[in-house]
């Protein structure tokens, strides 16, 4: 353990526990926390109970406080800031109610070999009997909910005991405070580039009725369903198509793109459907919500999602003035007499389409079926011909 002690601190990594109210357990977590590394910090989240008693019995801990609690995320923030100030590179998160286990954080100074600018989450056993059920729910909606956001798969998102990369999460503008706090840093993390990894990690769960706990399942689940609400929205108007485009641009992106074309398990048919649906919800008038229901519907209808995405994105900003002016166009078809013509180099303004809107929504409706249409049977003839030249 001595020798933890020095690679603690040749490696800048300290620990982290955030408390608040957990007097039963805090002093025995401390204990056992200090067996390894001397580098721990506490913040004490505005507890009420004899927490600043029991901090005071160790020397030499880093302690942050303030008088009213304001939830685990927001002193995992604190944590973190501290933790940065005091020159440390690495911070490992440990709940103070005794549900991790000390003896598994050589782990995670083990795995900084392998991922040194990851977050590496331990990955709980949950399969034990004293597991609560919405334990194992939470985790199962919180881990789809990741993946969908970050296409990144992992088994145990909700898991508190982590190593964080404090030195390059400096530069987040952090915004939740609760527990969602530790859903807002995986997803951050994963869009800026940054690795999450997982370990395996022993979990403690007291017997029904004697585990303290401040999840309040209601509300904190509730605010959890609301960051996910607006992670999902940034995910399908933002992330999605920046990674599209990088991946366009990288040799790399291409060859993937290439793959799901021609190489995934869907038939032809399948795929030329996925690309005419994808074009069709591209240029249906749903601005702002085109990808959100064009994945969710790819979903029901078990298309190639990644092909309904990227046809999706021909409403990427520098086509929308062409998408107006071709739909504004279209419903000429439908309105005789009473169209409204337009010269796209001159007179395309939102003024004018506001002016002339059923005419728009006419022909935006045409022109998604027709090119949904075009697109799709183009696509189709287009893979019956490669695979008869290979």
């Amino acid at each position: 353990m001595e020798n933890y002690k020095t690679i603690f601190q040749q490696k800048k990594v300290c620990v982290l526990v955030p408390t608040y109210n957990n007097e039963q357990t805090l002093a025995h977590v401390l204990e056992s926390v200090r067996a390894f590394t001397d580098q721990v910090i506490v913040v004490n989240d505005g507890s009420t109970d004899s927490t600043n008693e029991i901090i005071a019995r160790f020397a030499d801990l880093e302690v942050v406080m303030y008088p009213v609690n304001q939830g685990k995320g927001f002193a995992l923030r604190q944590g973190f800031k501290r933790a940065v100030a005091l020159g440390y590179e690495h911070a490992i998160s440990i709940d103070s109610d005794g549900q991790h286990f000390a003896d598994d954080l050589p782990k995670f100074i083990d795995a900084l070999e392998t991922f040194p600018d990851a977050i590496i989450i331990g990955e709980r056993n949950m399969n034990q009997s004293s597991v609560p059920g919405k334990s194992n729910f939470g985790k199962k909606f919180s881990n789809f909910w990741f993946k969908f956001e970050t296409g990144v798969t992992l088994n145990d998102t909700q898991s508190g005991y982590r190593m964080y990369p404090v030195k390059l999460l400096k530069r987040f503008k952090f915004i939740t405070r609760k527990f969602e706090f530790e859903i807002e840093v995986l997803v951050r993390a994963a869009w800026a580039g940054i690795p999450i990894n997982e370990i395996p990690v022993k979990v403690f769960y007291p017997e029904r009725g004697k585990r303290i706990t401040h999840f309040r399942p209601f509300r904190d689940f509730s605010r959890i369903s609301v960051l996910n609400t607006v992670l999902v929205t940034i995910t399908l108007l933002y992330i999605k198509p920046r990674d599209l485009l990088r991946k366009l641009n990288d040799k790399a992106g291409r060859k993937k793109i290439i793959d799901q074309l021609f190489n995934s398990g869907h038939s032809d048919l399948v795929k030329a459907v996925s690309v005419g649906f994808g074009i069709f919800m591209g240029i249906f008038p749903v601005w702002g919500f085109q990808l959100i229901i064009a994945i969710s519907l790819s979903f029901l209808f078990k298309l190639n999602k990644a092909l309904v995405i990227i046809a999706a994105n021909i409403s990427i900003p520098p086509m929308i003035p062409l998408i107006l002016f071709a739909s504004h166009m279209t419903g000429v078809i439908w309105m005789g007499d009473q169209a409204v013509s337009l010269s796209f180099d001159k007179e395309l303004t939102l003024e004018v389409v506001k002016e002339s809107f059923f005419q728009y929504m006419l022909g935006a409706v045409t022109l998604s079926i027709g090119a949904g249409v075009f697109f799709g049977l183009i696509t189709f003839s287009l893979l019956k011909i490669f695979r008869r030249q290979s």
